[in-house]
This record gives structure tokens, sequence and C-alpha cells, in this order.
């Protein structure tokens, strides 16, 4: 066996797919094929069903997948150990958070190497899914991924680290009624559409960025995290308008299969 081809066959097994797989390591998908390909005829035995609701874990499947990141996480340990190169952790986090709380995350991890990649949730997840990203920090609700409303891949575990509050803001006398909201898709969409009914007045924008300043121009009230709202409620260019909402869950999540081997590095992002 190959260790491009464990790297392979753990991607697909964590996206469900040759093309999340070849997204997340940066491949072709007729190249992560091939691997799987290869690696099947090594071991003879097949690895994957292929079902057009994706690549399934076969049984042999699933007893390699449980050896698999293991062994290119000892190879990745020899690698430093031999080259004496510090060890390199890819950290991933929707775009909002790379700006706010990311900066924290890579001071406890001065010791390493941090990769920091800013991604939508969808990718994010399908990232740590495949071996792409070591861990990634988002917002959700609830006692499990995707208590928000999203589908998360299987295998994850997660970490709440904080919370996230959610602040109804508008412009100082302004008296537009119009809810702004982000795209659907968006953490903080889920939370508006959770919370108001579809008949509320709303208009939606590109960002959460969008919003506030519309808000900021008096054009409607906006429902946004705090730590997009801080400086202008300090500087009373917004103000809050005293509705209660619950906070966001500023959650960690990462492969489960891989939790020994990040113990450290989740202990310190947990910290």
């Amino acid at each position: 066996m190959e260790l491009r081809q464990l790297r392979g066959f753990v991607a697909v097994a964590g996206t469900g797919s040759v093309n999340g797989a070849a997204t997340a390591l940066g491949l072709a998908p007729a190249s992560v094929s091939e691997q799987i390909r290869r690696l099947e005829g090594t071991l003879q035995v097949k690895l994957f069903d292929r079902t057009p609701q994706g690549m399934r874990l076969t049984e042999q499947g699933a007893i390699l997948l449980s050896h698999a990141q293991e062994l290119l996480d000892h190879a990745e340990q020899v690698r430093l150990a031999v080259t004496g190169t510090r060890r390199r952790v890819r950290v991933g986090a929707l775009e909002s958070l790379v700006a706010t709380r990311l900066p924290a995350v890579v001071r406890k991890l001065s010791h390493l190497d941090v990769d920091v990649r800013a991604l939508p949730r969808r990718e994010l997840l399908a990232e740590v899914a495949g071996g792409g990203l070591d861990a990634a920090l988002l917002l959700d609700s609830g006692t499990r991924i995707g208590g928000l409303g999203f589908d998360p891949p299987a295998d994850l575990d997660f970490l709440d680290v904080g919370e996230v509050s959610l602040i109804m803001v508008a412009a100082p006398e302004s008296e537009e009624d119009t809810l702004l909201t982000t795209p659907p898709g968006c953490s903080i969409r889920m939370a508006v559409d959770r919370i108001f009914p579809v008949d509320v007045p709303r208009r939606e924008l590109t960002s959460i960025s969008t919003a506030r300043e519309w808000s900021r121009q008096g054009l409607g009230r906006s429902l946004l995290p705090d730590f997009a709202v801080e400086a202008d409620l300090a500087s009373g260019g917004l103000v809050p308008l005293g509705f209660d909402a619950p906070a966001l869950a500023l959650r960690l999540v990462w492969l489960r299969s891989r939790e020994s081997s990040l113990r450290d590095v989740l202990y310190a992002l947990s910290g």
C-alpha cells in the first residue's frame, strides 16, 4: 500500500464521493479513482460499493478505514522526527470566524505550523471528513452537529468552545421594519428562519457585512452575530432592539477516527 492511496481512500470514505475527495485533496477525480482501483487491486478486496447516492464502504473498507488514518498519522510523525520540521495543523473556519476568532486559535498553536483556510460550511465539513483539514470551527446549535439545520458527514465529533450572541440591531431612530437577511445556507440565515415566521417582511442580501451596512443606513433591521456589530454598537452607529434570540454555539469539529493523533491540538483549541 502507498500512502497516497491511503490518503485517497480516507478522503473518499469521508466525503462519500470521488469528486468530493478530489476537491479535498486538490487532485483530479481520475487520479483519485485510480488510487482506489490500485489499492483494491493490491489488497484483492472491494473497498467501496458504487451507488447512485455515492461511495459506500464495504465491510472490508470499514476495517481498513479504522486503521488507515492511524497509519497516515504515524507516517507524518516519522517524517517530522526525521526532518526536524514543525508539525503542520490545518484548521478551517467560516470567513467571518477567520477574521474574528481564529487569531486567538493561532496564538494557542504557536508551537505548530498552522495552515488556516476560510471556506463555506459545506466545504469545511467535506474537507474535515476527507482529511483535507484537521479541524474546523463553525456555528451551530443543539446537542448534535447539524442542529442548526444542515446535514453533516458521518463520523464527526465536536466540542463547543464558546458562544456567539445574536443581536437585533438597527440605525438609531430608524422606523424601517424590514428584516435584512443573509443568503440561504448561511448560519445566521438558518437562525433567522428558525426564529421568524415566513410572513415577516424581509430582504435577502449577499452577506453579514452587507446586512450590517444596510442596517446602518436605516434600510431595515438585522439579526447579526455579536462580533459583527460590536464596533457599531460602541460607536452608536447601530442600536440593539432588545430582541431576545438564542445564542449559537462556536463549535469545533473533527474526524472521530483522528482524535487520538489530534488530542494535543484539540486540547489547545478548546482551552
